[in-house]
């Protein structure tokens, strides 16, 4: 065991349950396939980092995904109170430092991760802002369940919001490099993700035809 743990939160991947957004202009079948190439980018980023990982499913396990990981299923009524479980077992079973990752994300890397555990060195948390105004990476050293409680997830204030909480209360914080996520097929067409992987395109367009 390390002192530092990787949280993955994944999406059981069902057509017509992942990117519904996106799917509301390519079809579920072929927002399903993105959501898929997604989780592999995910997936490479964790690869070689040694660092404890934890994968937590939003609906059951999957034993077929995600080998040799230790998974567990994601509790809560909401995204703020499924994280904050997810860090309290960590911080429970005696971790020091913890970052919490979406898999979604088609620039994701192990050097976000790596940069993020080095600020918690000095900084209370942690956070990936993402374009649309929430975030992609949370990290803490200590539990601050103020993150996590009357929140507007998935609003463009999201983060603005928690900042301003944390700074009126003298919690220390750094952001990392802003990134993209893929919600729409705007945000999918200007991805480099998209625009560099024939093969899924030629996926979208026989299944959106």
């Amino acid at each position: 065991m390390t002192k530092n743990l990787v949280i993955v939160f994944v999406k059981n991947a069902i057509p017509g349950k992942v990117k519904t957004r996106l799917a509301k202009t390519i079809g579920n079948e072929a927002a399903f396939l993105v959501y898929k190439e997604l989780v592999k980018i995910t997936e490479k980023a964790l690869k070689n980092l040694k660092i404890d990982k934890r994968i937590y499913f939003s609906n059951c396990v999957v034993e077929t995904e995600w080998t040799n990981h230790n998974k567990y299923i994601q509790n809560g009524n909401n995204l703020g109170e499924r994280m904050k479980n997810a860090f309290n077992d960590g911080f429970n079973d005696g971790y020091n430092r913890i970052i919490l990752i979406g898999s979604d994300l088609p620039d994701i890397s192990a050097k976000h991760i790596k940069k993020g555990f080095s600020i918690l060195n000095k900084k209370d948390l942690v956070f990936g802002p993402a374009i649309d105004g929430g975030y992609y990476l949370i990290g803490m050293r200590n539990m601050h369940k103020m993150v996590f409680e009357n929140k507007p997830w998935s609003q463009p204030n999201l983060l603005t919001k928690t900042l301003n909480q944390l700074t009126e209360n003298n919690i220390t914080f750094s952001n990392l490099d802003t990134l993209n996520d893929i919600d729409t097929f705007d945000d999918l067409k200007n991805s480099s993700f998209y625009k560099s992987n024939k093969l899924l395109q030629e996926k979208i367009k026989n299944s959106h035809d």
